[in-house]
Parts: C-alpha cells; structure tokens; sequence
C-alpha cells in the first residue's frame, strides 16, 4: 500500500513509518516539524528514516536516501493547497493522521495552535480524502478525552463530554468530525485513543523522558497530586502493532478503540522501575495536582483485542530499559558531537 502518514517527525509517527517501511509499504511522510520540543531530535529521528535536514525544503517532496519506497514533505496540516496537490499526485491507498500539536498542559498556554493543527488541520485532512477517494483514514485520538470519568476502566462506550484541557476538546472534536464524515462520504474511519506512549525517541515533555533528564543530571523530578496518580504505559512497539493492524484492516465504517496496555501503574512504582534501570535514586519534589491533568488512566482494549487479536506483549521493566539505553546512548552521542 502507499500510505501517508503525518507527524513522522514525532515520537510514535517516526515508529510506525520505519516499520511500514520494514514491511515493504510505500510511504509519505508529512511533519511541520514545529518547535514545541526540541527539534534536533525531531531533525534525528527523520535522518533514521533517511531524511537529511539540509535537504528539506518547505512543501517540497524529498527522497529519503535510507529507503527507497519512502519520501517526505515538511508542511503544516494546515495548508490545504499543499495537502490537496499531495492527495492528487500520490494517490494514497490510506492514511494515518498522528500530526497533532500536542501537550495537554501546553494548550491552555497556546489554544490558538491547538484550534489552527488538530481542527483546521485535520479537517483538511477529511476534505482530502473526500475528494480524491480515499476511503481508509486511522487517525490519533487520546485517552484525555474521558476527562473526568472516574468509572475505570475507560471504555469506548463511555460518555465523553467533559474534557478538562482544550487539547482533549480537539480530540474529542476530531472523533465527530471523522464520524460526519463516515457518514456522508463512505470513509473507512478509525480513531485510536492512545494512553500514556513511552519507548525510545520518546518525547521530551512526557514523563519518562523528564524523569530520566532530571535523574541523570542530579536534578529533582516533579512529582504531582503528591505521587497518587497512575498511567495505562504502553511500549511503543505494541502501539505500532495496533496502529498497522487498523491499517490493514479497516472500519468498515466508522470505529473506535483504546489503544493501551490494560495495566495502570503507580507513578511511585514507574518511577522506582526507572530508577533502577538508570542506576540512580531520584529526588522527588512533591507536587499538587496540575489544571487539566487527571488523576488516573485506565484502557478497556477489548475492542482492540477482539477484533484484531491486538494483545500489548512488553512489560514495563523491558520496555523501561530499552527506553533508558536508548536515552543513555542518544544524549552521551550528542554531549560528543
């Protein structure tokens, strides 16, 4: 298949690229590579898929020179003029949107990102598909969605109307958008509500990697709501898995799934877990809860599991230090170059 995949800059879009690529896929990837984290492990990530970043060129298509059956264009979701001339050249089989401007903590400083890539964005997206028939569309929701559900574990079924950060109200906003569209052009539509992703080439803003930064350069770590909270972690490679599986197999009409690993840990606990992988106790600055952060996330996979036999195999303590050896090797290289 020739699939587009946006955001392959970023942690899990860069993940699921290589490995379609592995899988003899054809594939375009498409990123704005923005700089709401560090770009120079966005810019490292792309040079893994054979993207050199002093060849990019604004809304110009490039050849990767790792793999022959990929190429990338660096252009913001939001320029519908690029995206449509994409969709008529390529002729894509499917895509996966996994562009976002992401953070939840980030949007209620910058709202106007969010409203500009994850609506305006996506919903060019849509139209793009309507118009030149391509009929199977996965796309990145979030488990921030359920907002102030307390009854876990999270399920698709649940009521999902009062997100607590505007980052959660477009993603629940992308979910309605793709079922309008279901609905009126016969598109093949399926959201992933993705909980709590960590593995190499994470992302600075996430736990895992704040955590591992703070610890090995002797610097305490946030520690919020006082330590009682708990994710759903899920390894990045069983995150892959469950995203090609959707692609592979599309909705034949409009679905969602939560994409998790059906197994909250403490945050206390994950900590402890990387600790020892780094070899280093941590120091902890005990915090209250932060606006739009919830306590706890919990993923009902059954969906997942029942319909592609999708079953998370990596347990955290693996999936903990490969994150750690990775992160060891990455920024011990950078400190030499």
């Amino acid at each position: 298949m020739k699939i587009l995949v946006t955001g392959t800059a970023g942690f899990i879009g860069y993940h699921l690229a290589k490995k379609l690529l592995e899988l003899d896929h054809e594939v375009i990837g498409y990123d704005n590579i923005n700089d709401y984290y560090d770009v120079n492990l966005k810019y490292a990530r792309l040079n893994e898929l054979g993207i050199k970043q002093e060849e990019l060129k604004e809304n110009i298509l490039i050849q990767s020179s790792a793999y022959d059956r990929h190429k990338f264009i660096k252009s913001n979701l939001e320029d519908a003029e690029v995206m449509n001339k994409l969709f008529e050249t390529e002729k894509f089989d499917a895509v996966c949107n996994l562009a976002a401007q992401a953070g939840v903590r980030y949007s209620i400083e910058n709202p106007h990102a969010y409203i500009q890539s994850n609506i305006v964005g996506f919903m060019n997206i849509l139209e793009a598909c309507r118009n030149y028939n391509v009929k199977n569309l996965s796309y990145a929701s979030s488990s921030s969605v359920y907002g102030t559900n307390t009854s876990q574990p999270f399920k698709t079924t649940d009521i999902t109307d009062t997100p607590v950060s505007l980052y959660a109200a477009t993603k629940k906003s992308n979910e309605l958008m793709a079922h309008t569209y279901s609905h009126l052009y016969d598109i093949q539509t399926t959201g992933l509500r993705f909980f709590t992703v960590y593995g190499p080439w994470g992302r600075p803003d996430m736990a895992p990697m704040l955590f591992a930064d703070a610890i090995s350069n002797d610097r305490a770590i946030k520690v919020f709501n006082h330590g009682d909270m708990s994710r759903d972690f899920t390894y990045i490679d069983d995150i892959v898995d469950g995203i090609i599986n959707v692609i592979d197999n599309p909705s034949p009409d409009c679905s969602m799934y939560n994409i998790g690993n059906n197994t909250p840990i403490q945050l206390l606990e994950f900590i402890e877990i990387l600790e020892k992988s780094i070899g280093k106790k941590a120091e902890k600055n005990f915090m209250g809860m932060q606006d739009g952060d919830v306590k706890s996330t919990y993923a009902d996979i059954s969906g997942l599991m029942d319909d592609f036999g999708y079953k998370p195999e990596t347990k955290l303590t693996d999936g903990i230090g490969e994150f750690v050896k990775w992160y060891k090797e990455f920024y011990n290289n950078k400190e030499q170059q």
